[in-house]
């Protein structure tokens, strides 16, 4: 299964953006893309969206996923 991973920035700089990135790299995520959200009062982004993907294991996502006969309690 493909999870989606999404940081919002409200200070956007190079730095920002760089801290961000590879903090999520090497949690295992990967860079997916950038959005920049732009004011007319000003040239530079107000704000900055970083999407990242991530494949989660079959065997991982079933032993978080509880069975239908555990969420039954009598």
């Amino acid at each position: 299964m493909l999870l989606y991973k999404f940081v919002e920035l409200s200070v956007v700089t190079d730095e920002a953006i760089e801290k961000a990135v590879n903090e999520c790299v090497r949690l295992g995520w990967h860079f997916d893309g950038m959005h920049l959200a732009m004011t007319a009062a000003s040239k530079r982004p107000a704000m900055a969206f970083l999407s990242f993907t991530r494949e989660e294991d079959e065997d991982s996502a079933s032993a978080e996923q509880p069975s239908p006969a555990e969420d039954q309690q009598d």
